[in-house]
């Protein structure tokens, strides 16, 4: 046994591997135990595939199949028939996403047929095939959507944003054209009504022409031209007017920022619009400004249409001003109408100058958006000794571009854009730049794993947080900033229920941390960092990883951190790892920590405030008791006489005293509480107020040890009491038991 754990600790602290005590990790295709329930995800109902609703700039403009299938069994399975299509629609939903898994593409009402025809296939007699075709007709009646299936793969960040973007761009392409449109017909309107008031307006000729040949020779145009010549008054319509409408004119039907009218369109004189996707940073911001100079000047024209259309344009007033408008660019009001330019780039293909570019147009203010899809955040560090840079570049980016302050930023997995539409949506309307930073998961060299898995164990690891930074929604951190995205924001790691069956063949629950070094444990690239114990060597002296991060290091270690995985055939293994994913995992805890810090949870400026204030309100309490303490004799001999007199009353009624109690025992000073709401706000169900608003222990096992140790610390009159952990494998529990010993 001693020479096994001495061979675990050379291994934890060298990362070599004593081959008679340790077996190599390289071909025997572990994965997380956590992810043993996840090895076929066809068979189970998740947010993918994704169906890009077309003409929608609402949250709708992307639905899940498992959604819809949903909705459209809420409306036909129901009554005698309703388990039948329940389970004819649900085995349709499962062959669509087969199908997507397997590579197909198309719309939804396409594979929808491809797949009611797979399964007709199955489908032995005939009765049955009319059952399953009755089940998917009146479910395919009650899907109201279509539009293209989208799997969470490689392609899925871009194409879904850029889906989003169209959406935006197509709705605020409509508000555009009406607006021009009715600029045009009204400049046009003024034109016309200058001409039929000129001398060439009410000719003979003209005025013939406009009545129609029907009534060629009903007036004498000659005599009306006559007399309308000396009813109107003289034309005095400046020639300045009419050439700055006209050139008005020009510039708003020439314009290239958006589409034309179907009209329009069609003639042959009619000018490509723009296009405004981009591959490369660099490129969009060269051709944002080489197109500036025509932007300033349609937004120009339209700022003179609008008051020559009230009337309200002075050559003597605003020649002058126009005449510099433009001169330091637009402001983002300005630029509102415009399209915005949507840029997609691949952070594993940027260069030095093409990082210069993004930061470029993040700090200028443009509206411009940018992807920056990551597909690899395990890559090695640059210094060839294998340490993990764990997103680190993303990660900077995503700081800097919060640090500008003027940033929309979301940062996210592919597995939870679905869930973050809305907020991408906001990123897409919002007036400036925004940056997208999304991990895809498609790097291809974690274990086979397919990408939504290694997307959303990214997240859940806390190797790649979801936030959105939104400049927009207020004026500080707490409205500006979200984290609520993740499981379980306010803990380390996620604690997830995980049972398994022994070798007695009884089912063993336990609680497993899902750490940073569970998720690296799955790529093959860091195999030389874990080390897979043989049953028979399995001892005490192996902890979690979890656990073993909240134990200070001093001297030889005697503890080993390990963790639990499973191989091919779903066999439990226990895996120990070395001290360098142990320090990547404390770099990527102290992350997560910052990003708490900007969320407001364990916020430490929060909680030294709410320190102070409780030593404050403990100062005054002290001095309120000795200040009565010292007034109590003095009054003592006006209260002796009746003393003797109220005894028995005293007596009939003794004050209520609390039962002594075990210190292992959890448990309130319930009459002492002061109703302050912080053990409740902590756990409402472990913690609650009995009829006098006083706190009691409603039910133990509704919380953690981790828990009820918070509320002794929050509780502002000290009467909460820990006891000690009925759950001996919660994490962190030796520095918990620290914690708790004020109070117990």
């Amino acid at each position: 046994m001693e020479a096994d754990t001495q061979a675990h600790v050379a291994f934890f602290l060298t990362g070599r591997r004593p081959s008679e005590h340790l077996d190599a990790v390289d071909g025997l295709d572990l994965r997380p135990a956590l992810f043993a329930g996840y090895r076929e995800l066809t068979q189970l109902r998740h947010d993918f595939p994704l169906v890009l609703v077309a003409d929608r700039a609402d949250k709708l403009f992307v639905q899940s199949l498992s959604g819809l299938t949903d909705s459209a069994l809420d409306v036909v399975a129901s009554g005698s028939d309703g388990e039948r299509i329940r389970k004819h629609v649900l085995q349709m939903e499962q062959e669509i996403r087969a199908l997507t898994m397997g590579g197909a593409s198309g719309t939804l009402s396409a594979l929808w047929a491809t797949a009611a025809s797979r399964l007709a296939k199955n489908k032995n007699k005939s009765a049955a095939d009319k059952s399953l075709e009755d089940s998917l007709r009146r479910a395919r009646a009650a899907v109201k959507v279509d539009g293209e299936l989208a799997n969470c793969d490689a392609a899925l960040p871009a194409r879904l944003l850029r889906h989003a973007w169209n959406a935006v761009q197509k709705q605020k392409a409509e508000a555009f054209r009406k607006d021009i449109d009715r600029l045009v017909l009204k400049l046009s309107d003024i034109l016309k009504a200058d001409f039929e008031r000129s001398a060439a307006g009410r000719s003979a000729k003209h005025l013939k022409e406009s009545v129609g040949t029907g009534y060629g020779d009903a007036f004498d145009f000659d005599a009306l031209s006559h007399l309308l010549a000396k009813a109107l008054p003289k034309d005095e319509f400046p020639e300045s007017r009419r050439r700055r409408i006209r050139e008005l004119l020009a510039v708003l039907g020439a314009q290239q920022f958006f589409p034309a009218s179907d009209a329009a369109a069609k003639k042959a004189s009619a000018a490509k619009p723009y296009s405004f996707f981009f591959d490369t940073c660099g490129d969009a911001l060269s051709t944002f400004r080489k197109r500036m100079p025509k932007l300033i000047e349609l937004a120009k024209a339209i700022a003179i249409a609008e008051l020559e259309i009230d009337g309200q344009y002075s050559e003597v007033k605003h020649d002058a001003l126009f005449e510099q408008f433009g001169a330091n660019g637009l402001d983002p009001q300005d630029l509102a109408p415009f399209p915005d330019y949507l840029v997609c780039v691949n952070a594993e293909q940027m260069q030095a100058a093409e990082h210069a570019h993004l930061m470029e147009i993040l700090s200028s203010g443009l509206p411009i958006k940018v992807l920056l899809q990551i597909d690899d955040i395990l890559e090695e560090s640059p210094n060839g000794e294998g340490n993990l840079t764990a997103g680190m570049r993303s990660r900077q980016i995503a700081n800097m571009a919060i640090g500008l302050n003027e940033v929309y930023v979301m940062q996210s997995s592919s597995s939870n854009l679905f869930r973050f539409r809305e907020r991408m949506l906001r990123g897409l309307t919002y007036r400036g730049p925004a940056l997208f930073s999304v991990f895809s998961g498609a790097s291809g060299k974690a274990s086979g794993l397919p990408p939504y898995l290694v997307s959303a164990a990214a997240m859940e690891s806390r190797a790649f947080p979801a936030f959105t930074y939104d400049p927009s929604a207020g004026p500080n951190w707490a409205s500006r900033f979200y984290l609520e995205a993740n499981s379980q924001v306010d803990l380390d790691w996620p604690i997830q229920g995980f049972a398994y069956e022994d070798e007695q063949h009884q089912r063993v629950s336990e609680d497993l941390a899902f750490t940073l070094v569970d998720f690296v444990a799955s790529d093959r690239r860091y195999a030389k960092h874990l080390a897979r114990v043989p049953r028979e060597k399995w001892n005490g002296s192996m902890i979690p990883v979890d656990e073993a991060l909240t134990r200070e290091r001093k001297g030889l270690p005697d503890k080993i951190p390990s963790v639990l995985m499973v191989d091919a055939d779903n066999v439990l293994q226990r895996v120990i790892v070395d001290a360098r994913l142990i320090r990547e995992a404390r770099r990527c805890r102290e992350m997560w920590h910052s990003l708490q810090e900007l969320g407001g949870v364990h916020n430490s400026h929060a909680e030294q405030l709410l320190a102070r204030e409780k030593k404050a309100w403990e100062d005054r309490m002290q001095q309120e008791a000795e200040a009565h303490a010292a007034v109590a004799p003095a009054t003592a001999p006006a209260v002796a006489a009746p003393a003797a007199s109220a005894a028995p009353a005293a007596a009939s009624a003794p004050v209520e005293q609390e039962p002594e109690r075990s210190s292992d025992e959890a448990y309130i000073e319930t009459a002492r509480c002061s109703t302050c709401n912080e053990c409740t706000t902590i756990n409402n169900k472990m913690f609650a107020y009995d009829r006098n608003q006083q706190a009691y222990i409603a039910d133990i096992n509704a919380g953690t040890y981790a828990q009820l140790v918070e509320a002794a610390e929050s509780c502002q009159v000290s009467v909460i009491h820990p006891g000690k952990p009925r759950n001996p494998k919660e994490p962190g529990l030796e520095e918990l038991l620290k914690r708790a010993e004020p109070f117990l």
